[in-house]
């Protein structure tokens, strides 16, 4: 019986595996390619969190003939967005030019779904702006559904609360370098004096953790240590450039933030910080704790050159949506979506 030679398709092979630091400069390019920008300073951060704390992250590559053709970066959540379940959120994935149209994307999505199956989560998210049609696509393809929570998003230099007479938060001890605020001007806001002379406001640091921690479990009745644990760490590691306040009054901490300025997750080439968490304390409630802490966030992260803040809320969170409204924020052009994993 005759038979027939193989085609190009069915001699290429594939084998899906983790992605490690070997594999920077070939996903530097594949992303170069597909983004117009290279971003190697943002995979060099991620491939070193992973190393650091591999059961936060997840990072796929598959090689096709031996060769790096396309990779998926993932992070687990574990209490942003008040969250009480963990998921993992698909934050990168591409595939080089010349191998797409060959089901790598959807293999690198069911090697995701697989990996996450794996750690006992049983939900996938992300967010995908309504036109990057291409993403659109796949995600529909891959089975993915809108979520009902809402992506809120402010630009930094418009419409938010931060004003020019603040400065950026220290660390406590530390002596405001050039402090140009002048609070005796007979025009200062209530932003400006609550920021400045009602809450003493200083970057979170990891000694702070028991005392974010008791708060955070009195607002939302879970314990979260582990998660807050995870991100002061990140940030005293150097793994992500983090911007996370407290607000203290009379000597304890009434309030906190924790946002995450981290260029290239989503596939966005623009600097946007991601505002996880905010919390303030009850018994502290109605004094503008949370307005003080949110125009810190927009003076901090303008002077990191960030363009824009976003966060995601449920839908059903009315009082943190009408803060966040009164503070400027407004829809968002990209748009959550969910899988959820049999």
């Amino acid at each position: 019986m005759a038979t027939r030679p193989a085609t190009t398709d069915e001699k290429r092979t594939h084998r899906v595996r983790p992605l490690t630091a070997k594999d920077l400069d070939a996903v530097v390019a594949i992303d170069a390619l597909l983004e117009g920008q290279v971003r190697r300073r943002y995979f060099e951060r991620r491939l070193a969190a992973a190393t650091r704390a591999p059961e936060l992250h997840a990072q796929l590559a598959i090689d096709e003939n031996g060769a790096l053709a396309g990779c998926v970066l993932a992070r687990v959540l574990e209490g942003e967005f008040g969250r009480s379940e963990p998921a993992m959120r698909l934050e990168v994935i591409g595939v080089k030019r010349p191998a797409q149209g060959r089901g790598i994307g959807a293999a690198l999505g069911a090697a995701l779904e697989d990996e996450a199956r794996r750690r006992s989560i049983r939900e996938l998210r992300t967010a995908a702006s309504w036109r990057q049609h291409r993403m659109l696509r796949f995600l529909d393809h891959g089975g993915w559904s809108l979520g009902r929570n809402q992506v809120l998003d402010c630009a930094i230099d418009a419409g938010g609360p931060a004003t020019p007479r603040d400065a950026p938060a220290t660390a406590s001890g530390e002596e405001p370098r050039g402090d140009p605020n002048d609070y005796s001007a007979a025009h200062a806001n209530d932003f400006e004096a609550l920021a400045r002379d009602v809450v003493d406001l200083r970057v979170l640091r990891p000694q702070d953790l028991e005392a974010v921690a008791r708060l955070d479990r009195r607002i939302t009745g879970r314990d979260r240590s582990a998660y807050l644990s995870h991100a002061l760490a990140e940030a005293a590691e150097g793994f992500a450039v983090r911007a996370s306040f407290a607000a203290w009054v009379d000597g304890a901490i009434a309030g906190y933030m924790m946002a995450r300025l981290d260029l290239g997750d989503f596939g966005r080439t623009a600097p946007v910080a991601i505002l996880d968490t905010i919390g303030v304390d009850p018994r502290h409630g109605r004094q503008g704790i949370g307005r003080a802490l949110l125009s810190q966030l927009f003076v901090n992260l303008a002077a990191l050159r960030a363009e824009r803040v976003e966060t995601v809320l449920s839908h059903a969170n009315l009082d943190l949506l009408a803060f966040f409204v009164r503070a400027g924020f407004r829809s968002s052009d990209r748009l959550a979506f969910v899988k959820r994993l049999d």
